[in-house]
């Protein structure tokens, strides 16, 4: 169970007693056009992370039942939905864009309450789900299908896109409103309906991307959102009415969601883990090489499947580069995202404390490998009532070491040492993973070498590992998903199907492949 459930009970009334404690807002699942509690009854907390005793919120602990009728509630919407032009779903899905920019500040401190992050990250976080919102509403007027010649005369091919009907989407918690936009939005757009189950932790920013939604006018049972733990989650992908299954998460869990997918005859589209590189070669503007990787090692605290949790170094520039970099990380500020002093929140939860400090253990037993900074939980002072790990830098690292192999999830990430581009394309490309990799070079030469041999699904020239934008297409190779890729026109091709259609107007009959004589 999430440490964000620190418990489960019966809703009850709040107390007025004149000491009492600020009201705690409650929050219900949405389901066909009304919020309603879960059918049992029981609610879960949500706690801010940074500090323990803010509960963030209390929100529905849904049921089988509740994922039932959300997903009935979809099936009934379905067909008016498909049925609404593009353009009319395209208009109120611009009204959201409009509705989320009017109230981002105000979303931004939500989320970091819920999710820890630094208000600036959370800002971004609110303005991807801006930035895929405006930029699918684009494709209301697009959905592009295409005409072919067709191999008779008088006879027009074309193809076009359909709806694939009802999907299930489940999301994660360290972008609780860009991930769900880049699931939700492109959905709606292509006529879908749906149901949406975000993560235990972060189930406010969700939610108010579906109350934005709502606001926006789009219609009842088209959209709808039910929260709790993972059995919401599991009766969700099993339920028979769902035709997609949409997953961001851990590489275990995904593997269980395509293997019920599998055996219902479900499309699966996964997006999981990450082990990503930043190759730093001898000509590199060093400064810059460093900003990026201090970027994106503790950006979100290192809580990114982009994450740049291996930094390859050439060893003529190795030494000088590790000591730069081990200064700026003790330097980082640790602390409550809430405050303009903080440059890494805290992690998301104690099970997140305990596999983070689990691996740093590791990493200090490995042969050769040093810790060259942090290493510890922060728990005194302002940090006693929040989840907060030191940034944490292994130098001298072997690729074959655990830490540098295995995906942490962390504000931890460790320097290896290479001696060309050819064995920094091999450190990068030698683990299970291939999401994202950057290289900081000089020579276009290289960068283009790079660009062509890191077998991964985003590759980024001088700049770090995180970074995307939504007009390009975002997912990885290998262990990080199967195939699919989401943000970009590309999604498109996860939640619509292809309609060949064949229009013969020669008014006799043609038989393909066969008739050719009378061609």
């Amino acid at each position: 169970m999430s440490q964000a459930q620190k418990s489960i009970k019966k809703s009850k009334p709040q107390t007025t007693v004149a000491n009492a404690k600020p009201r705690v807002a409650s929050y219900q699942n949405y389901i066909n056009g009304e919020w309603v509690k879960a059918s049992g009854g029981e609610t879960f907390e949500n706690l801010n992370p940074a500090d323990t005793r803010e509960v963030v919120g209390r929100f529905a602990a849904s049921t089988e039942d509740d994922v039932n009728r959300a997903v009935e509630a979809a099936v009934d919407a379905r067909d008016k939905w498909r049925k609404t032009p593009a353009p009319r779903r395209a208009e109120l899905l611009f009204k959201v864009g409009e509705i989320l920019m009017r109230n981002k500040d105000a979303l931004a401190r939500e989320m970091t309450r819920e999710m820890g992050k630094v208000l600036k990250e959370t800002g971004g976080d609110v303005q991807e789900a801006i930035d895929c919102t405006y930029y699918t509403a684009g494709e209301g007027r697009r959905l592009h299908g295409f005409t072919t010649p067709a191999e008779m005369p008088n006879k027009f091919a074309m193809c076009v896109r359909q709806p694939v009907g009802v999907c299930g989407l489940v999301t994660p918690w360290n972008f609780p409103m860009a991930i769900p936009s880049w699931k939700m939005i492109p959905a709606l757009i292509c006529g879908n309906t749906l149901v949406i189950k975000p993560a235990e932790d972060t189930p406010l920013s969700t939610i108010n991307l579906v109350k934005a939604c709502v606001e926006a006018g789009i219609p009842k049972g088209v959209v709808n959102v039910v929260t709790g733990a993972g059995a919401t989650g599991a009766a969700l992908v099993g339920h028979r009415d769902t035709r997609l299954i949409s997953f961001t998460g851990s590489t275990e869990t995904g593997r269980k969601v395509a293997s019920v997918c599998a055996d219902r005859n479900a499309i699966c589209s996964l997006e999981m883990g990450g082990k990503n590189v930043q190759i730093v070669m001898d000509d590199a503007n060093i400064d810059l090489a460093i900003e990026g990787a201090l970027w994106g090692a503790f950006g979100t605290a290192g809580q990114r499947c982009t994450a740049t949790s291996r930094i390859v170094v050439h060893k003529k520039i190795y030494k000088q580069f590790a000591a730069k970099f081990v200064e700026r990380a003790n330097a980082l500020r640790v602390g409550d995202g809430l405050k303009d002093s903080t440059d890494v929140g805290p992690v998301i939860n104690q099970n997140a404390v305990n596999k983070i400090i689990g691996y740093i253990e590791i990493g200090k037993r490995e042969d050769k490998a040093k810790l060259a900074c942090g290493g510890e939980q922060l728990t005194t002072g302002e940090h006693q009532h929040g989840f907060f790990i030191q940034p944490t830098v292994f130098t001298d690292v072997a690729p074959s070491m655990r830490i540098a192999q295995e995906e942490i999830f962390g504000p931890v990430t460790a320097l290896i040492p290479c001696d060309s581009l050819d064995n920094a394309v091999e450190i990068a490309n030698g683990v299970r993973y291939g999401l994202s990799a950057s290289i900081f070079t000089k020579d276009v030469n290289q960068a283009f070498a790079a660009m062509n041999e890191l077998y991964t699904g985003i590759v980024y020239i001088n700049a770090p590992t995180i970074g995307a934008e939504v007009h390009l297409p975002f997912g990885g190779t290998k262990a990080t998903g199967n195939g699919h890729r989401e943000a970009g026109t590309q999604v498109l091709d996860i939640f619509t199907e292809w309609k060949s259609v064949y229009v013969d107007y020669s008014n006799k009959l043609q038989r393909a492949q066969i008739d050719t004589e009378n061609l």
